[in-house]
């Protein structure tokens, strides 16, 4: 019989932190991708407002626009896990925030005399600022959350990607079409990012003995709850802790963490990417003009992360599972479903538009287990190093949807011609299969040794105990 834990009101600081983590995700993703939307209306104002200007840009200047987001992005991935490290979460966090939600107010106020070129280069610096983001939010997650929770939590925040999505598509076209028109998705955009830097000033707390609103039964129950703060006063301030980069680098469970990360921003790069472009050319559907037909997918994947969330708490609860097994079935699903689903996307005939959609959507809804299969992989194998770990981590998949469009366009010559998307279709499934097969042999939700605090100094010093049995060996030698 074990005895009740005391983790303090049923609604605490912990779960404010998590509430703004989401709301800071979905905020950010507003503004990364409503861009799709005011591409659409600055081109077509006919389709919104016409009573604001109207820009010829052709197809290649608009995928400059759209891609030049991640030009930026995945630059700053790795440099946000050390700035989190040397300036904490908070700062950190609002410098990525103000920054992007800033830098979208430009757009309405330039492009008239600047262009697409100005478009594209606005959209970097909002790439550059957001790409802090992510290793701050896993390091504020580890910092944040007991063991215990730490799944239910996280999964919980990063239900903001969908969530932020789907409102990118949704309201962005609803106030393009308003009075406001097209300018007015810059000006909600930056405003809403404005709201959540004073939310986030007010209440945010790099950890949580710096939080003023905590009580001390929260704070005991975080700081105590198995392998935080490992071997470490709960009293104690947490120390700057170096980083083990050779540990890290020779560390197998690390790299089936980069290995299925990457194969997942591949698989769903094709997915988000190029099945609407070989719908169109090869099924003759139009998804992009068509808002529920291109959001259907993203609020299917924000209900199914919900439903993962509620199964693997379910699952942990009943003890039906342990967290490595529902790591790795969940990331199964989300990897080996889609990888099927794109095969049979390529064998769907003309007639079959309404297959179509479902498999779509269906991949794509299926694919949210991923964030609990594999995103949350970082705190479990190193909440010392949690935002090190996403930094790069995060560099590698925000770099691969640069280079999908290049293999694609490589392949596909003619966007009519069904056999050239199946070999798209084919290499994408075989990254899925192989990526996750990599992880479910080599990935671990086991703390990793090379967490603890005093791993280089016990590593020195091991070396250093080697040392003078090597120098009185030498000397022997040397007086024969």
């Amino acid at each position: 019989m074990t005895a009740d834990i005391a983790k303090g009101p049923i609604l605490g600081q912990r779960h404010l932190q998590i509430f703004l983590l989401f709301l800071s995700i979905t905020v950010n993703y507003i503004a990364k991708f409503n861009a799709g939307v005011a591409v659409v209306a600055m081109t077509n104002a006919e389709t919104t407002n016409p009573n604001f200007p109207e820009y010829d840009w052709d197809e290649m200047q608009k995928s400059f626009i759209l891609s030049s987001f991640f030009w930026g992005y995945f630059v700053t991935q790795f440099p946000g896990g050390y700035l989190c490290r040397r300036f904490g979460a908070k700062i950190t966090m609002f410098i990525s925030t103000i920054g992007s939600a800033l830098a979208a107010l430009l757009i309405p106020f330039t492009v008239d005399w600047g262009g697409w070129q100005v478009y594209c280069g606005i959209r970097v610096i909002q790439g550059l600022f957001q790409g802090l983001l992510f290793p701050c939010i896993h390091a504020h997650l580890a910092a944040w959350c007991p063991v215990e929770e730490r799944n239910r939590l996280g999964a919980l925040a990063n239900t903001g990607i969908e969530c932020g999505t789907v409102l990118a598509m949704f309201l962005g076209g609803i106030i393009a079409a308003s009075s406001m028109g097209w300018p007015g998705i810059s000006y909600v955009s930056c405003a809403v990012g404005v709201f959540w830097c004073i939310l986030w000033l007010i209440f945010a707390a790099n950890t949580p003995r710096e939080s003023k609103l905590i009580s001390e039964v929260e704070l005991n129950y975080i700081e105590t709850s198995k392998n935080a703060l490992k071997e470490m006063d709960v009293k104690e301030t947490p120390k700057k802790i170096p980083v083990p980069w050779k540990a890290i680098m020779t560390s197998w469970p690390f790299w089936a963490l980069l290995v299925a990360r990457s194969a997942q921003s591949w698989g769903f790069s094709t997915l988000q990417a190029e099945i609407p472009s070989y719908m169109n050319g090869v099924l003759g559907m139009d998804m992009k003009s068509n808002a529920m037909f291109s959001a259907l997918p993203y609020f299917t994947m924000w209900c199914m992360s919900y439903v993962y969330l509620i199964l693997s708490d379910i699952l942990l609860q009943r003890k039906v599972l342990t967290l490595n097994g529902v790591r790795k079935t969940f990331n199964s699903l989300a990897f080996w479903v889609p990888a099927i689903g794109l095969i049979a996307v390529g064998f769907v005939g003309e007639d079959q538009q309404t297959l179509a959609i479902v498999l779509m959507t269906a991949n794509v809804g299926i694919n949210a287990g991923s964030t609990i299969g594999s995103a949350l992989n970082t705190i479990d194998l190193s909440p010392n190093h949690a935002g090190i770990l996403m930094g790069i981590v995060n560099t590698s998949a925000n770099f691969i949807p640069i280079l999908t469009p290049l293999l694609v366009g490589l392949i596909v010559k003619n966007e009519e011609d069904r056999t050239e998307w199946q070999i798209v279709f084919a290499i994408s499934a075989i990254v899925f299969g192989l990526g996750n097969l990599f992880y479910i042999v080599f990935g671990s939700t086991q703390l990793q040794p090379w967490d603890d605090e005093n791993f280089l100094k016990s590593s020195q010093e091991t070396q250093n105990e080697d040392y003078p049995t090597e120098k009185k060996s030498i000397e022997n030698k040397e007086k024969y």
